[in-house]
């Protein structure tokens, strides 16, 4: 994220004590790091990058402020004790991510930009606040799903393999890449599910599977015919951190129950994140395998499912049956 729009720049410009201990802000102009509540003049945006910590910012070669003291504990709000621990709450409240989970689904997104804005791999890593190549590299799976040379050319050159076929809910089509079927798709007609998968990934290279893609077809559409069995279909889970956060906690739901929106987010720790849930759940494309079928409204009433309510009805009954 750009400093202008991540929310840790504007507690930085707010100087806001509540942000100690969550993160600190390091500037490159001058080499120095931050808590964010420091009161020394406020930098230029495009000079701040944020690190989990100290030490992450000691890593990548800043050194803390003289005048706020970023390491020493005890100070400020933020540090220690319940004024930490409730302050992790909040920030987790707000985001849907613990602050290290967030912090490194920022520097991720910090990496896919540099990457697409054409800078070298070393830029980007480095820009991004890892401090080696070894990080990144063991971190690049994660943050952009494939080799970075590969992203760096807008995802050119990825394989993608997939098939349709028929189930008692219409027309399956089941994607796979490198990393594991990345696309299950419910509808009417193979055609309109095929362009459907070309607009989820526009730069892949998509080409209609051989027997083993056959094979795996038939696995998920038995697991449509039967969405209360357990399956061992390796997943390549694409989205936001946020995003694969939310599709864990359903992954999670056992087979048979249901619950609302905001239950599912009052388990991920944000009361009142409903309708980031509700986004979440709808960007799902891996009907069935990730359950978000079993997501209702809060009345308990059958609402917003992507390939349609009736279906959602089904594979609920289905799993009340079975």
């Amino acid at each position: 994220m750009r400093p202008r729009i991540d929310p840790r720049w504007q507690q930085v410009l707010a100087r806001d004590a509540r942000a100690d201990g969550l993160f600190v802000y390091a500037v490159r102009s001058t080499g120095i790091y931050c808590r964010p509540s420091c009161a020394a003049r406020r930098p230029r945006a495009e000079y701040v990058s944020f690190h989990a910590d100290g030490a992450a910012a000691r890593a990548a070669g800043f050194r803390p402020c003289l005048r706020c003291h970023p390491d020493a504990r005890g100070q400020g709000p933020g540090a220690g004790g319940q004024g930490e621990a409730a302050r992790r709450r909040q920030f987790r409240a707000a985001t849907g991510l613990p602050p290290r989970e967030w912090a490194a689904a920022a520097r991720d997104e910090k990496v896919r930009r540099s990457l697409r804005q054409g800078r070298s791999v070393t830029e980007a890593f480095y820009e991004a606040g890892f401090n080696s190549s070894g990080r990144f590299y063991a971190a690049a799976d994660r943050a952009l799903g494939m080799l970075p040379v590969r992203f760096q050319r807008g995802g050119a050159g990825a394989s993608i393999a997939f098939a349709c076929g028929t189930s008692s809910l219409g027309t399956v089509l089941a994607a796979e890449s490198e990393r594991g079927v990345c696309a299950i798709l419910l509808g009417d007609d193979a055609g309109e599910l095929e362009a459907e998968l070309r607009r989820q990934f526009p730069q892949a290279s998509l080409a209609a599977g051989g027997a083993a893609m056959e094979r795996r077809l038939r696995q998920v559409i038995a697991l449509v015919e039967a969405p209360a069995a357990a399956h061992a279909l390796p997943l390549d889970l694409r989205g936001t951190a946020f995003e694969r956060r939310v599709w864990r906690a359903l992954r999670r739901v056992p087979a048979g129950a249901r619950l609302s929106y905001g239950e599912l987010a009052r388990r991920l720790g944000m009361p009142g994140g409903a309708r980031a849930v509700a986004r979440a759940c709808a960007r799902n494309r891996l009907a069935v395998a990730v359950p978000c079928h079993r997501v209702v409204r809060g009345d308990g009433e059958l609402a917003g499912y992507r390939w349609g309510v009736e279906r959602k009805r089904t594979l609920l009954a289905r799993e009340q049956q079975g």
